[in-house]
């Protein structure tokens, strides 16, 4: 773009300006004329930032700025409920035209006072900041950004989507209008290949041709406007991307072929633009679908927190509801969740039984049964009947929430292969150039008449999609993939890490064991037989919410109640009451009067009447059903497995026996733990930590790639790069394989990239591929590199 534009064009947006215009901005010594105050007040805000060098690289206009709407009221809107600590949020970005748009939003917003880090995704068109609450506000942000012409707003998946679709519309019509334009054109085309020499009258050649530029040039001006703006993007950024081949190759097949219509003679390649444009824009047509459909699990992710909730603020003595919005909602609020409805907060059934649909939380397809006292997620939702729920957190804080800004910051990065992808590519194409040039002087001194011909063959045929588009899509499709699985990636390096791992270090409650205890054994040490022994054992629990009373209910399930009377507990050491007229004890060996001792690793409770022991209950904490699969396939990965825990060695010891671990440490403090995986690094390891609980929080953060189990502490879910949602060990194993088969595509993909160029560039340069044939070649290696980076999705759930 010129950096000088004529008095009659405003400077900033490019529409006409009145001739009676009296607005204007002094941008770079020199005074610019604009269009309106609204731009003025723009262009002037740009000036004062120190921001001018914006103007000098970019590659469009900005859009018009409406003086009236500069600064709305409703900005103060985005500050109701910001904290005054650290925060961070996604926002969605309006009115980005190009590279220079990025440059300037990330170095304006790093001016804000307490803005600590602004990041642009310019594919998505999302920002993501981090700022200090005490000095900065969200309206700070979304103020700063609108004073330099852009618009944003806090994400919102449906809003979100209306903008992807609006960016897809736009492709679809550059795809009609450039496949119309083929059509015609290869119509006129079609006469002059198969007529013999001198069978059409030259006068006729002419008038299609004309007919032929007529033709092209809207797909040329309007289709071809992606690759020529991208293009121009990366010779300002002076990284040439791989549009920049396409635009010189259109440039120079339909400026050739201008200029021979003009002059009456010489070889016009119309139908090979149109037909290379169009091909282009269908392959990548076909690559935002594809972009699209792979992201759609994440995408139901954020559109599944519900806007609204209904309050019942005079229950239980009331039972009217008043809808209010889901961020008004606060701990100790009552709400009423309808059949069919998603849960807005995470909360406990106050009344009613249902049964929760947890697949978007954890990937579990079959419906769960809720009652009284459950806990219920934010984001479940309710699938039978209408239930009271009393929340427990603020929506914003919800489990769904939670997880939708992990899902957020996943795709705010690039993993190291993708990065080498880009850098390699940007090399091919400088590459590509070099050869074109080379190429073009070599037919200069063969045949001078193919030499144009040639070039722009050899400009069209190479294709580095599979390094810079495919890479992308295969990442993209296997982390929905996981996703449907019930594993949400957070960290962009996650894949390729956890496949080079070479040691797995495992927590142990609540990782390898359920974090809850079991009934594992009842030992009779009387006459009364084991199965009456717990069914005493449990209607003298049948109240107590303590942990090894739940166990003791829950080995009972099933069997005939007995009903215990004249109940009384004593703190720490058990419960005493009537049942059949007889007095029980249940708790502590003191308490029950036994004299024996159990082994250490086990948690123990008697059973006794009247000064007699009748049975001793063995408790702890079990393994979880799948730990021994994972173990076993991990090991047979080549992988070494290592546990660590907190708890006392001898329990250490006996879940290591158990699972075939050799290495296993207990009494592991947090810092101990950290320093272990530390030590391991240094020797040159490359660590895969998996835990659970908030005293995993610096282990995880330190280890190469880490996971942390969905029930887990959210302090211990935000550090991880992973989050096993399902709650299932087993989602780990589905992670190192849709990791393995990731990695596998995107090595075909680059195979194939190879090979594709390695023999279809010296063909063209050898003068044995048309411009039109190259054009079918380009394409159809984009369509194998996207298709095959779907196979990704088909990991069943």
């Amino acid at each position: 773009m010129s950096a000088v534009l004529a008095d009659s064009s405003c400077y900033h947006c490019g529409l006409p300006v009145a001739p009676a215009s009296h607005w204007q901005v002094t941008i770079d010594g020199a005074p610019r004329s604009m269009c309106c105050p609204g731009c003025e007040a723009v262009a002037q805000g740009i000036v004062d930032s120190g921001l001018t060098s914006y103007y000098r690289s970019r590659t469009d206009f900005a859009p018009r700025s409406d003086s009236a709407q500069l600064v709305p009221p409703q900005f103060a809107l985005y500050d109701k409920g910001a904290s005054g600590g650290e925060a961070d949020a996604v926002f969605t970005l309006e009115g980005i035209r190009c590279a220079a748009c990025v440059w300037l939003i990330e170095r304006r917003l790093a001016q804000v006072p307490g803005v600590r880090a602004a990041q642009v995704n310019v594919s998505t068109e999302r920002l993501h900041v981090e700022w200090d609450g005490a000095v900065c506000k969200p309206s700070d942000i979304v103020t700063a950004l609108h004073a330099i012409g852009y618009t944003a707003y806090p994400f919102e998946a449906a809003r979100h989507g209306e903008q992807l679709e609006r960016t897809r519309k736009t492709l679809f019509r550059q795809l009609f209008v450039a496949g119309l334009s083929m059509m015609q054109v290869m119509m006129y085309a079609l006469p002059a290949y198969i007529a013999e020499d001198g069978t059409m009258d030259q006068s006729m050649v002419l008038l299609m041709q004309w007919a032929s530029l007529l033709l092209t040039v809207p797909a040329v001006m309007y289709s071809a406007q992606p690759f020529f703006r991208a293009a121009l993007a990366g010779i300002r950024a002076r990284v040439p991307g791989m549009d920049l081949p396409v635009a010189i190759g259109i440039t120079a097949a339909f400026g050739a072929s201008m200029l021979a219509t003009l002059r009456g003679s010489g070889e016009v390649y119309y139908d090979s633009v149109t037909m290379f444009i169009f091909l282009l824009l269908a392959s990548r047509y076909l690559e935002l679908l594809a972009r699209r459909k792979a992201s759609r699990a994440l995408d139901a992710l954020g559109r599944a927190l519900p806007a609204s909730a209904l309050r019942m603020a005079g229950w239980p003595a009331a039972r009217e509801t008043a809808m209010v919005g889901a961020a008004e909602l606060r701990a100790g609020d009552v709400i009423l969740v309808p059949a069919g409805e998603a849960i807005a907060a995470d909360g406990i059934i106050l009344e009613g039984a249902t049964e929760i649909d947890l697949a978007l939380l954890t990937g579990e397809s079959r419906a769960q049964a809720r009652a009284a006292g459950a806990q219920v997620p934010g984001g479940a939702v309710n699938t039978a009947q209408a239930i009271v729920v009393e929340v427990t957190r603020a929506a914003s804080d919800s489990t769904l929430a939670r997880l939708v800004r992990l899902a957020e910051r996943a795709g705010m990065g690039k993993p190291q292969i993708a990065l080498w992808a880009d850098k390699v590519a940007a090399w091919f194409v400088a590459g590509l150039l070099l050869l074109t040039v080379i190429v073009y002087f070599a037919w200069q001194l063969v045949d001078p008449a193919r030499a144009l011909q040639v070039a722009i063959a050899v400009l069209v045929v190479s294709c580095p999609c599979a390094l810079s588009l495919a890479t992308p899509s295969a990442l993209a499709a296997a982390t929905d993939a996981l996703v449907r699985r019930g594993v949400l990636v957070v960290k962009p390096h996650v894949l390729e890490t956890l496949h080079r791992a070479t040691h797995v270090v495992f927590d142990k409650t609540g990782t390898l064991t359920e974090g809850k205890p079991v009934l594992r054994h009842v030992a009779p040490l009387a006459d009364l037989s084991a199965a009456r022994c717990l069914d005493i054992a449990a209607a003298l629990e049948a109240s107590s919410a303590h942990p090894l009373a739940l166990a003791i209910r829950a080995a009972a399930a099933g069997k005939p109640p007995l009903q215990a009377l004249a109940l009384h507990t004593q703190t720490g050491q058990g419960v005493q009451g009537v049942i059949d007229g007889v007095t029980y004890r249940l708790g502590r060996a003191a308490y029950a009067g036994s004299q024996q001792e159990g082994a250490s690793e086990l948690s123990h409770v008697y059973l006794s009447t009247a000064g007699q022991v009748l049975a001793r209950f063995e408790l702890a904490d079990a393994l979880r059903t799948d730990a021994p699969e994972v173990v076993r396939r991990i090991r047979a990965r080549g992988q070494e497995v290592i546990l660590l825990s907190g708890d006392d060695q001898a329990v250490v010891a006996r879940v290591a026996q158990e699972l075939g671990i050799a290495t296993a440490l207990g009494a592991q403090l947090p810092e101990h733990k950290l320093a272990y995986v530390q030590r391991l690094q240094a020797g040159g390891a490359v660590v895969a930590m998996v835990g659970d609980g908030i005293n995993d929080a610096a282990v995880l953060g330190a280890a190469d790639v880490s996971f942390a189990m969905g029930g887990g502490a959210a302090l211990a879910q935000m550090n991880a790069d992973c989050v096993l949602l399902s709650g299932r060990l087993s989602s780990l194993i589905d992670t190192a394989d849709g990791a393995a088969r990731a990695l596998g595509v995107i090595r075909q993909n680059l195979a194939w990239a190879s090979l594709y160029n390695a023999v279809a560039i010296p063909a063209a340069a050898f003068g044995l591929l048309n411009p039109w044939l190259s054009a079918v070649g380009m394409s159809l290696s984009s369509a194998v590199v996207v298709i095959n980076a779907l196979r990704l999705r088909r990991m069943k759930a």
